[in-house]
């Protein structure tokens, strides 16, 4: 697998007005995804992991977590997990040694605890700073502690420590993750601590996670007013990142969103026509 593949773990409704200013009221299906890539030298390399039944089932779920999920409704999708997209290429979860975390917001961490070899590569100062704030803080960011694994520190792979690179296309400076140039972390704050996109410079395709969820947002600087907004760790920062991946789209990149539901079909065709 020479591009990522970015299938969809779950499907939650809601508004098109929540996540587009201006948009209808009536609901559309909104995807939660994640990445699956196979590297040549660390083999299958997920990245998050979308949702699982850590957070939409069990009785040992905290109130925090039961309220977040009665909240969102996310419908998982078993065919597409994690695991069962690796079964289908002939892995298993002991082959993933990679986990890139964007970012550490629920829907992004959740299946975690089934990789128990995987070194994880993500921020490691919003990680600290995330596990150092008060349970409410924690809720307000939507980082659940009790969906991770109990080793997380000791197998984090801090992006900070990953060499410093020029990124291109006008993205600014960013982290090679895996030393080859094959994969390259693009900081794109706001919307989370830590939140990273992650650039594929070979197929110029960038994934920009949660910089926003829709791209037409982005690209028609429709961003999302009232509770959407409450989510975001930094207002400022999120529409200076959503500037940075227009500029990159307009010039011809190909982008993909965790959660725009037309947004894969688009950056797939070109990445169907880009050079092997």
């Amino acid at each position: 697998m020479t591009v990522p593949h970015f299938p969809t773990s779950a499907v939650l409704r809601a508004p098109e007005r929540l996540v587009l200013a201006g948009g209808r009221w009536s609901r559309i299906e909104i995807p939660i995804r994640y990445g699956l890539w196979v590297h040549e030298r660390y083999g299958p390399v997920l990245i998050d992991t979308g949702y699982s039944p850590r957070v939409t089932q069990g009785r040992k779920r905290s109130f925090a977590l039961r309220l977040y999920n009665a909240l969102l409704k996310p419908r998982l999708i078993e065919s597409a997990a994690p695991l069962a997209q690796l079964r289908a290429l002939g892995f298993g979860p002991q082959d993933v040694t990679r986990i890139v975390v964007t970012h550490f917001h629920a829907d992004h961490v959740a299946g975690l605890n089934d990789f128990p070899n995987a070194r994880i590569v993500a921020s490691a100062e919003a990680f600290q700073r995330l596990m150092r704030m008060s349970t409410s803080g924690q809720i307000h960011n939507a980082f659940y502690p009790e969906l991770l694994p109990d080793d997380l520190a000791d197998r984090l792979q801090p992006i900070e420590e990953c060499a410093a690179v020029d990124l291109p296309h006008g993205l600014g400076q960013g982290f090679d993750l895996f030393g080859d140039g094959s994969l390259l972390a693009v900081p794109l704050p706001g919307h989370a601590l830590g939140h990273h996109g992650l650039l594929w410079p070979r197929h110029s395709l960038l994934y920009a996670v949660d910089a926003q969820w829709l791209m037409q947002a982005i690209m028609e600087e429709r961003l999302p007013r009232g509770p959407a907004r409450l989510i975001h760790a930094d207002e400022a920062a999120m529409i200076a990142s959503c500037a940075v991946v227009r500029r990159f789209a307009e010039a011809g990149g190909s982008v993909v969103l965790c959660h725009d539901p037309q947004r894969l079909e688009v950056a797939t065709a070109a990445l169907g026509q880009a050079r092997p």
